[in-house]
């Protein structure tokens, strides 16, 4: 029996595809894979159909959520107004759609694209074959796919699992192809889709390589004048990805000089772009395509803590530690934060990660953040000068905001003080716009290539991701070095942390100085930056 065709164009190829017809739903069973996104990736979730004889019946199963569970809706009207096939609520069959395993909660609209498909399979409305597939994708009412949240996770779990090809929203195409070794197809409706996998023959089309962007010139060093201990304290730190503290009177530029470290910060790498990108696109913070260069986030003092760890009451979702993985994680006005809220911070300050328990589930996101921390050292600024106007009480107060735990997680504290007015005279002729953020950008990526050098087989990236195993082993500590820190470890009372941050501290110093050793002035100047005078 022969059925009228017509033709329709896609990437510039004519399919030919069924004339719009009604059809009869047949019992049946097929199976089609889809993915839950997470993080570092997503899981692979096997989407069944049965359609069987009986009273009519149409449920998903498979611990759904509400979302998952009103694709029941937007996939009956998606497929009835798509060649007008025979929606599923139409039927007298019982239809069951599984989502296995089913202990994983299914979250999202991301299900809506595999379970319409497998409907369609199961129901011999549609024939091919699924083997080595995968699908993600949102149904609108009128059966165009909408973008959908964690492509990216969803591409790196079809890549492990051995998938050859994954079918994405165009909206995420871009995202998706930073993943290599998979065929990445992009679908606009259900009917293209359905052209598509019917057409033996069609090839998904080459992809190109994801470009990154020049990186903007940003002379954000000199636009501040004077603050020169200020600066050699952020080139340190962003050198190593050092946890830093910028204290002093208001208006001194602490702000100014957190900002800038934007600006000599290196481009991610490979492994750390494709992390990040992950991340924000879970989060629902991607804008366009891939991130390369590293995240710099800067929560309000009024944060709660939820939006600054992480969690959520239905879903667990990222915070502000995790969203700046790899990059700045900028607190000012450090101590106006609740006091629970800087607290939190001493996990993902030491272990790099975050967990989160709540009685629906349990999660562990990445957290290894640069904290750049300003504050003033009481409450009017002024501690110490004539013009405080803060009582002994409440000045002690203010500071103990900040626990000893927290603090001793900082690296650096480095006091940004006020200056004559004469250094904030502008002199052009004395100053080239842009050298001074330029020097600093090539130092900061000089000692990174040497910490990537250093670190190519111990599986972490910067000096202050070493642990007590790796100082053991790529410290290069002196003797002479070695005995004026533990001098100064008696002197200032340090932690056994506090020794250890010191060593990281020192190393990054000799890395800036292109030094293979720590030398006594690098150790000196590592361990002026642990002496605190708030």
């Amino acid at each position: 029996m022969t059925h009228k065709t017509r033709t329709i164009e896609i990437g510039g190829r004519k399919l030919e595809v069924a004339e719009s017809r009604k059809q009869k739903i047949e019992s049946g069973f097929a199976r089609v894979y889809g993915a839950q996104p997470a993080l570092p990736k997503g899981h692979v979730v096997s989407v069944e159909c049965d359609i069987a004889k009986g009273l009519h019946a149409f449920t998903i199963v498979g611990l759904p959520d509400k979302a998952v569970e009103e694709a029941k809706d937007r996939l009956a009207a998606a497929i009835r107004n798509t060649r007008a096939l025979e929606s599923p609520k139409k039927s007298n069959k019982k239809i069951v759609l599984s989502l296995a395993p089913a202990a994983l909660k299914k979250e999202g609209a991301v299900f809506d694209l595999p379970l319409a498909l497998s409907f369609l399979l199961a129901s011999k409305q549609s024939r091919f074959d699924p083997k080595g597939k995968l699908f993600a994708g949102e149904l609108s009412l009128d059966g165009a796919i909408r973008p959908i949240l964690g492509a990216l996770s969803i591409a790196s779990a079809a890549r492990e699992a051995g998938f050859t090809d994954l079918f994405v929203p165009e909206e995420n195409l871009e995202e998706a192809s930073l993943i290599s070794g998979l065929a990445i197809h992009a679908v606009t409706s259900l009917e293209r889709i359905l052209a598509i996998l019917e057409n033996p023959a069609h090839k998904a089309p080459p992809r190109e390589a994801p470009k990154r962007r020049a990186a903007e010139d940003d002379p954000a060093l000199d636009e501040i004048r004077g603050q020169e201990a200020g600066k050699r304290g952020l080139v340190i730190a962003a050198a190593g990805g050092h946890n830093i503290a910028l204290y002093g009177p208001p208006g001194t530029g602490k702000t100014l000089l957190a900002r800038a470290c934007r600006a000599i910060l290196p481009d991610l790498g490979e492994e750390e772009m494709i992390e990040v990108t992950t991340i924000h696109s879970l989060a629902g913070t991607l804008a366009g395509g891939a991130i390369f260069r590293p995240p710099f986030r800067s929560p309000h003092h009024t944060s709660s803590y939820a939006s600054l760890i992480g969690g959520g009451t239905t879903v667990l979702r990222p915070g502000e530690v995790t969203l700046a993985h790899r990059g700045v994680l900028f607190a000012d006005e450090f101590p106006e934060f609740h006091r629970d809220v800087v607290n939190a911070l001493r996990e993902p300050l030491e272990d790099r990660v975050v967990s989160i328990s709540r009685a629906k589930g349990s999660a562990t996101f990445p957290a290894n953040f640069m904290l750049i921390a300003a504050l003033n050292p009481c409450p009017c600024g002024f501690a110490g000068s004539a013009r405080c106007q803060c009582m002994p009480h409440t000045i002690e107060k203010y500071r103990r905001k900040i626990s000893g735990p927290v603090a001793d997680r900082i690296d650096m504290w480095v006091h940004v003080g006020e200056m004559p007015p004469e250094q904030l005279t502008v002199n052009r002729k004395q100053r080239d716009e842009g050298t001074e953020t330029k020097k600093a950008r090539e130092l900061v990526a000089q000692a990174r290539a040497r910490q990537r050098e250093r670190f190519r087989k111990a599986g972490i990236l910067t000096n202050a991701d070493m642990k007590p195993k790796h100082l053991e082993r790529f410290a290069g500590l002196s003797d002479e070095a070695e005995r004026t820190l533990v001098a100064a470890a008696h002197s200032m009372k340090l932690s056994p942390r506090g020794y250890h941050r010191t060593i990281k501290l020192a190393r990054t110093v000799a890395d800036l100085a292109g030094s293979e050793a720590i030398d006594p002035p690098h150790m000196l100047e590592a361990l002026q930056y642990r002496a605190r005078d708030i």
